[in-house]
């Protein structure tokens, strides 16, 4: 496989950089590295995934490619009381991911792996996203929607962040199959986060 920032083992140089950056309201700053995604920057469709992203007051958090980590990181200082997982099958990602835990003052249980493998049978009551389709539809984006319901507690929500015009119907038609139903929680800079609840069993 060519050196995606989906690859397990990413064979560009490691180069940290720094990304500073603030999320509803809070100052942030992001150890990086090339073979990560978006590492110059803050992705927009990151950034309007925190700024959308509906938590519990307490519960458990998943965060489910997590990269450099700004989506878990951002959760865990939102709401202190969450216990925050962050899992990526980029073993350069889980490091870094690790220490902007620490360089941003959470504890989070951070994981190398792919997808859910990580968490085994650990359940949670928000698994957050910010899917990597150019790594395929079927090898990883249907496969985290279909998984996200046997690791939700009944009530709780996969929100996935999506390009509108790149993916936006397929993964808002997974959901809606999935789940029986998605809403969109925000939208913008061609954007949209989509969220579906778990609710009782669909067919």
């Amino acid at each position: 496989m060519s050196d995606h920032y989906f690859s397990r083992r990413p064979s560009s140089r490691e180069s940290l950089g720094l990304v500073r950056c603030r999320l509803r309201g809070l100052g942030f700053e992001f150890l990086t590295s090339p073979g990560i995604f978006s590492y110059r920057k803050l992705d927009l469709g990151t950034r309007l995934l925190v700024e959308s992203m509906v938590l519990p007051e307490a519960g458990r958090v998943l965060d489910v490619g997590c990269g450099y980590g700004p989506v878990g990181i951002a959760a865990a200082r939102l709401v202190p009381g969450l216990e925050v997982w962050m899992t990526d099958v980029n073993e350069r990602a889980v490091r870094l991911a690790e220490r902007n835990c620490e360089r941003n003052g959470v504890a989070c249980v951070v994981r190398e792996g792919d997808l859910y493998v990580p968490v085994g049978d650990t359940l949670f009551d928000v698994i957050l996203s910010n899917p990597p389709f150019s790594a395929g539809m079927r090898r990883v984006v249907e496969p985290l929607v279909d998984g996200a319901w046997d690791r939700l507690v009944e009530g709780g929500s996969l929100q996935a962040v999506v390009r509108t015009n790149v993916g936006g119907r397929a993964l808002s038609g997974l959901m809606e199959g999935r789940f029986g139903g998605v809403e969109v929680l925000g939208r913008g800079s061609g954007f949209r986060v989509l969220r579906s609840v778990k609710r009782g069993s669909v067919d």
